[in-house]
C-alpha cells in the first residue's frame, strides 16, 4: 500500500525510497549519544514511519525503535517478528485491553499478523476463533486457536456471536460482516481502513482529520448502528515494546511463523509472492 501511494497524503516519501518495514541484524556503527547499544550487539526493529527501508544492505535506525534479538531466534525468524508483533500488541494490549476470557475474532488466522494475533490473544487468556482455509485447522490451533471457522464453506456470521473483539486484515465486506458477531460495545480494529480522524493525529497530520472522517463515515456510522466500536489501527515503531515481545519469544510463549525466505537478490520475487496473498506466516529476505 505504501508502495502504491496509497498513503502518501500522509507518508509522503520522496521518490525513490526503498521499501521494508522489518529488520534483524547486528549494529556496525552508534552514534555518540548512543549508550543503549553497541557494536556487534544483535537487535531486531521495526523503523519509524519516514525511516522504513530494510530492504538494503544497512540502514540507520533510531535507538527508540530498536530491541536486542530474541537469543532464540534466528536472523530470519527475527526478522519476520516486528511489524506483525507490534500491531498485535498495540491491537490486543494497547487498544482493545483484552482480559482473560474475552473473546477474539481474527481473520486470515494463516497469515503473518494472523498467527501473531492467535498466539497472543491466547497468551493474554482470550478465547481466540480464526478464519482460514480447512487445511489450516491443525496448525492454528496448535497456535492456540480455539475455533477455526474453514472460510470455504462456511460464513463466520453463522458461526459466531458475542464477541468483544474483531482484528480485521481483509477489506470492507469482511469489515462490515464482523461487527454483527460482536456484543453491543464490543470492538472491531481494522488494520486495512479506512483511516479514521485518530489516524491523521498520530502521524501528525492534524488537518486531514475532516477527511478521515469523510473516509471513514460509513463504517464508523454503521459501527454506531450496532452499539460497536471502529477503530483503525497504523503500527507504530516501539523499542520497548519490542523487548517485552523479545521475552516472550524468548519464553516460548510466542514463536515465529514463517512461509519461507528470498535472497537479498530475490527481492522483488520476494514482494510478488507476498501480492499473491497465498503465504502462510511471514516472508523474509535474507543476505
Amino acid at each position: 500500500m505504501v508502495r502504491n501511494g496509497e498513503f502518501k497524503q500522509l507518508l509522503s516519501y520522496p521518490q525513490p525510497f526503498t521499501l521494508g518495514h522489518d529488520v534483524a541484524g547486528t549494529v556496525t556503527e552508534v552514534g555518540p549519544d548512543v549508550r543503549s547499544f553497541k557494536v556487534g550487539d544483535a537487535i531486531w526493529a521495526r523503523p519509524r514511519d519516514h525511516r522504513i527501508g530494510t530492504f538494503a544492505e544497512s540502514i540507520a535506525i533510531d535507538t527508540a525503535d530498536i530491541a536486542l534479538k530474541p537469543a532464540s531466534l534466528s536472523f530470519a525468524e527475527a526478522a519476520a517478528v516486528p511489524l506483525v508483533a507490534l500491531a498485535a500488541w498495540q491491537a490486543l494490549v494497547d487498544v482493545a485491553h483484552i482480559r482473560p476470557g474475552q473473546r477474539v475474532l481474527v481473520h486470515a488466522g494463516a497469515g503473518g499478523l494472523g498467527s501473531t494475533v492467535i498466539q497472543l490473544a491466547h497468551h493474554l487468556g482470550a478465547h481466540v476463533a480464526t478464519t482460514a482455509r480447512g487445511t489450516d485447522i491443525e496448525t492454528l490451533t496448535a497456535l492456540g486457536a480455539d475455533e477455526v471457522i474453514d472460510f470455504t464453506t462456511n460464513d463466520f456470521t453463522d458461526a459466531l456471536s458475542d464477541y468483544d473483539l474483531v482484528l480485521d486484515s481483509l477489506g470492507t465486506d469482511t469489515l462490515n460482516k464482523s461487527m454483527t458477531v460482536l456484543r453491543r460495545g464490543g470492538q472491531v480494529i481494522s488494520v486495512v481502513g479506512p483511516p479514521d480522524p485518530a489516524f491523521a493525529t498520530q502521524v501528525g497530520k492534524p488537518l486531514f482529520k475532516p477527511v478521515m472522517a469523510l473516509l471513514s463515515r460509513h463504517v464508523r456510522r454503521r459501527a454506531r448502528r450496532l452499539g460497536v466500536r471502529y477503530s483503525f489501527l497504523f503500527m507504530h515503531a516501539d523499542g520497548a515494546q519490542l523487548a517485552t515481545l523479545a521475552r516472550l519469544y524468548d519464553a516460548g510463549d510466542l514463536s515465529p511463523v514463517l512461509d519461507r525466505t528470498f535472497g537479498f537478490d530475490q527481492t522483488l520475487e520476494a514482494v510478488a509472492y507476498v501480492e499473491q496473498g497465498k503465504a502462510h506466516g511471514k516472508i523474509v529476505v535474507t543476505r
